[in-house]
């Protein structure tokens, strides 16, 4: 829904409102979540996301409200569509501009057909490792927090399914992609696995999501845009705080 239109929509946060939001880059996924929620104060109201995105990632944030929270599950197991840019030539141990480049590669000898033809072996039901540094839990902590005390931490492989990898451009060390995939695919894993296979190297510089199943990032409200709003939602209709309280 166009935002011009959902401004004109009767809100009803409590009872449960699914957001879209476009996640600003270094922002966590929870920054969002509570910059939102604080928007709320002094009511206390359930806000949640459905899918992280690492926090050198931008776009799509489903952010549920009130009692949508229950469906946050659902939203989540939805297919996603992204893009973004890797560089080639080089690695680094969190796969994107998060750490310094550890291995460096001669990109010389690279091809444009090589670079489009090795997508292929990506495509359909794949497995791959989840990066060092991601969030995933292990015995209660995160991978990223054992990876940044230098810990070595056991990877296992996760199944995932990627329906389209696309080249869009290249213009070397820069090749810029197009990805849909289901939940739970590394796309930074992807562009480290991408590299090996042209016995390269490559680590993920950009990275948006613009879909998570049916909803589009066209469709998505700027973070401070949309605190102002329900902070207006609120001023204006004073029976909208009674209706959080008494529901929450």
């Amino acid at each position: 829904m166009d935002i011009t239109l959902q401004k004109n929509k009767d809100f009803d946060f409590a009872a449960g409102e699914l957001l879209l939001v476009n996640k600003p880059y270094k922002w966590t996924s929870f920054d969002v979540v509570g910059k939102l929620r604080n928007s709320f104060k002094p009511l206390k109201l359930k806000v949640g996301h459905a899918g992280t995105l690492d926090p050198l990632a931008t776009g799509l944030l489903i952010i549920c409200t009130g009692k949508m929270t229950k469906q946050i599950d659902t939203f989540q197991a939805e297919e996603k569509e992204y893009t973004g840019t890797m560089v080639l030539g080089a690695t680094t141990p969190s796969y994107d501009m998060e750490t310094e480049a550890d291995q460096t590669f001669d990109t010389g000898s690279l091809t444009d057909d090589q670079v489009r033809n090795a997508c292929a072996q990506f495509t359909g039901d794949i497995q791959q490792y989840p990066p060092a540094h991601s969030a995933i839990k292990i015995d209660g902590e995160r991978l990223y927090e054992k990876a940044r005390r230098g810990e070595e931490v056991e990877l296992r492989l996760r199944s995932v399914t990627i329906s389209t990898f696309e080249i869009t451009r290249i213009e070397l060390p820069e090749v810029e992609f197009r990805v849909v995939c289901s939940k739970g695919t590394y796309i930074r894993s992807l562009v480290n696995d991408f590299g090996k296979a042209l016995n390269n190297g490559a680590y993920l510089s950009k990275l948006t999501r613009t879909r998570s199943g049916n909803f589009k990032l066209a469709d998505a409200w700027e973070v401070l845009e949309l605190v102002d709003f329900i902070r207006e939602q609120k001023a204006d209709k004073p029976s909208v705080e009674s209706k959080i309280s008494e529901i929450s």
